[in-house]
């Protein structure tokens, strides 16, 4: 059995980093997906493909897979700059502004 350890990215429609910070182990699809003859739906008879474990870190999830003997690859997560602005949102209605506001 084969599986991959990565941790999740964010959503593209959000700049926040929320279910990201736990790990993931994903099995891998040993069969290939067919086509399913009498509906034309895609199906799979691999159930193991279906299922996700989280973790809340890196080590639990290698022990998690060493333990079950479990051939895992780990995907290291790319890090990124945090946006942080000095003044923040709330700087967008601050009282002692430098000029007027408008849109």
């Amino acid at each position: 059995m084969r599986a991959r350890i990565y941790k999740p990215a964010r959503t593209a429609m959000s700049s926040g980093t929320a279910k990201t910070r736990s790990w993931v182990l994903e099995h891998v699809a040993q069969t290939a997906r067919g086509i399913d003859p009498l509906m034309g739906w895609t199906s799979s008879d691999d159930t193991q493909a279906q299922v996700k474990l989280y973790f809340d870190s890196k080590e639990a999830a290698l022990d998690y897979a060493r333990e079950n003997g479990i051939e895992a690859i780990v995907q290291e997560p790319k890090s990124r700059k945090p946006n942080i602005r000095p003044g923040g949102y709330g700087e967008n209605f601050a009282t002692n502004r430098r000029g007027v506001w408008t849109h």
